[in-house]
């Protein structure tokens, strides 16, 4: 009787410990940094090299379809800490810089303008009456190009949103993900592998910093990993004369474009201190190489996204 006491008092005793221990370290959640617009050209690429020389875990989307995706794969193959997926793209949203199908226009000719290039929004997309045919032909093209580049690919994701926009295009992506055995990193609404969403991309200059600091220390889901998407360059002159075609977000009150600043604040706020030395601390983070490890990517069940509590949807 006295053993089976001391014994019961042992493992009292140590549940104790641990669950004092649980306590102090609670399980951190899970930040998954995804670079997205990779290869567009030289000052994202340059972005791109700077995080990566952190040896921080992040994941990395190139557009395969775009003209700097070469210096893209030289800047990155040679970083582990790199997780690689392709930018699956459809539409080309820069006055005067332009990209098409890889294809060609005359292959594909529900995809493209009356110039012969992708569309500038998702809207002209759409009424560009697509064939869904074309559009597997074109994305399977940019995976073969992708793959054949020399660098490891672990996902595709679409670029603004396209390829996962309506029940169709979403399935043709899951048909060829599965084909090229290939994971799906989450949109705004739909999810793959539980992770939440969140972009900086819309928020002001002014306060893209606040917010995203706030975000990451306070908002994110500790049951579920967490997506940031982050759209980061260089200054330079090629980024101040980039225009979006595609949303107004991108200038200021007299029309001038500010897609330079917001790159480079995106870029500045994930290289500062204050957000590496959260890390370990408020958030562990991880790529999609390290996420996926294990499991089965070719099973793939959409959900919904799970928002934190308290968290601004986009």
């Amino acid at each position: 009787m006295r053993n089976f006491i001391r014994l019961y008092s042992l493992i009292l005793l140590l549940s104790i410990c641990v669950g004092t221990a649980s306590a102090q370290n609670p399980k951190l959640p899970q930040l998954l940094i995804r670079l997205d617009d990779i290869g567009m050209n030289h000052s994202v690429n340059m972005a791109a090299k700077a995080v990566a020389e952190t040896g921080m875990p992040v994941s990395v989307s190139i557009q395969f379809a775009c003209p700097w995706y070469q210096e893209a794969v030289v800047v990155l193959k040679d970083h582990p800490n790199v997780c690689v997926g392709i930018h699956l793209t459809l539409t080309a949203e820069w006055k005067y810089y332009r990209w098409g199908p890889l294809l060609g226009a005359s292959a594909v000719p529900s995809l493209v303008d009356s110039l012969g290039y992708f569309h500038t929004t998702d809207r002209a997309f759409e009424r560009g009456q697509y064939k869904l045919d074309e559009v597997e032909k074109e994305l399977s093209a940019q995976i073969e190009r992708a793959l054949h580049s020399g660098i490891k690919i672990t996902y595709v994701d679409p670029h603004m949103g396209v390829a996962l926009s309506t029940p169709e295009l979403r399935a043709l992506t899951e048909k060829l993900a599965r084909k090229y055995h290939l994971a799906i990193s989450t949109l705004s609404n739909v999810t793959y592998y539980g992770e939440t969403y969140k972009e900086m991309w819309g928020e002001p200059i002014a306060t893209k910093k606040s917010a995203f600091m706030d975000y990451v220390e306070h908002h994110l889901n500790p049951d579920h990993p967490n997506l940031m998407v982050i759209h980061a360059a260089t200054p330079s002159p090629e980024m101040d004369a980039m225009i979006d075609e595609n949303s107004r977000l991108m200038r200021d009150a007299k029309g001038n474009s500010t897609v330079s600043k917001h790159r480079q604040t995106e870029l500045n706020m994930i290289l500062s201190p204050d957000f590496i030395r959260l890390n370990g601390k408020k958030f562990e983070l991880t790529n999609y190489a390290q996420l996926l490890k294990g499991k089965d990517i070719s099973v793939l069940k959409p959900s919904k996204v799970v928002w934190p509590v308290g968290a601004k949807q986009e």
